[in-house]
């Protein structure tokens, strides 16, 4: 019969897991390991880091935990190297809003802060390529306007964090995407709930359409400080169709998280 493990045991093979896998996260932040690559196999790894086969497998548990590593089991099984999206953080993003009662509303302000300057930027300092890329983003949201407006309201959502991703700041990037799953579950939401006929949806869609249109035109030209203005109107015209019910202004984010 197996010796039963100590506390102390319990304890050390623990911390062993957790430096297993904060060696390996570092390698995947240093570009040592990208996206696709599979892991050295278990013995080759329990060789490397001299730990047994559970510790292995709590490490690489950890950095699945993480989306840094996805993990295929049964025979030929191994560890696969993962690169999350804003997507992976989602869910605590929303719970640290949640905790702190903050409201749908004061998301899309934050939407509005950030988004003017970073048009301004994307005009002023893109390149023709940024720009191209801005256009294709607008040509999706034309393509969703074809379809259902639960895909329409996503596309929507994606040229607004596209737009900022294109202005080159990373930090900005990040926090527009986790904004934008919040508004995207909203937006889902907005358009389920609508006493709006389809006609007077697709009228506001064609609308909002022509507004991505315009701003491609505008960040085209180079006119930066023509292209923040217009963009600061379009999401105050677009606040008041997004929370035209003053109910939907103050619902919480704890609402459209369930």
């Amino acid at each position: 019969m197996a010796p039963e493990l100590s506390t102390r045991d319990s304890v050390r093979a623990k911390k062993m897991a957790d430096i297993i896998a904060d060696r390996i996260r570092q390698q995947i932040a240093r570009g040592e390991l990208t996206e696709g690559d599979w892991l050295p196999t278990e013995p080759e790894l329990m060789e490397r880091f001299e730990v047994s086969r559970p510790t292995l497998r709590e490490a690489l548990r950890l950095l699945e935990a993480d989306s840094l590593v996805r993990i295929r089991r049964g025979p030929p099984g191994g560890a696969r190297v993962h690169i999350p999206g804003p997507e992976a953080a989602a869910p605590i993003f929303g719970l640290l809003l949640t905790l702190n009662g903050t409201t749908v509303h004061d998301v899309y302000g934050a939407q509005a802060v950030i988004e003017p300057p970073a048009v301004r930027k994307l005009a002023e300092l893109g390149s023709d390529l940024d720009h191209d890329a801005l256009e294709r983003a607008a040509e999706r949201v034309a393509m969703a306007l074809q379809g259902d407006n639960v895909p329409f309201g996503l596309a929507t959502v994606r040229f607004h964090q596209r737009l900022v991703e294109l202005a080159g700041n990373q930090t900005l990037s990040l926090v527009i995407a986790l904004l934008g799953e919040v508004m995207s579950r909203h937006l889902s939401a907005a358009y389920a709930e609508s006493r709006l006929s389809p006609i007077e949806l697709a009228s506001r869609n064609r609308r909002a359409l022509r507004a991505y249109q315009k701003l491609v035109r505008l960040v085209r030209s180079r006119d930066g400080e023509a292209a923040e203005a217009f963009w600061i109107e379009h999401m105050r015209a677009a606040r008041g169709y997004l929370f035209k019910d003053a109910r939907a202004a103050h619902k919480q984010v704890i609402d459209i998280l369930r």
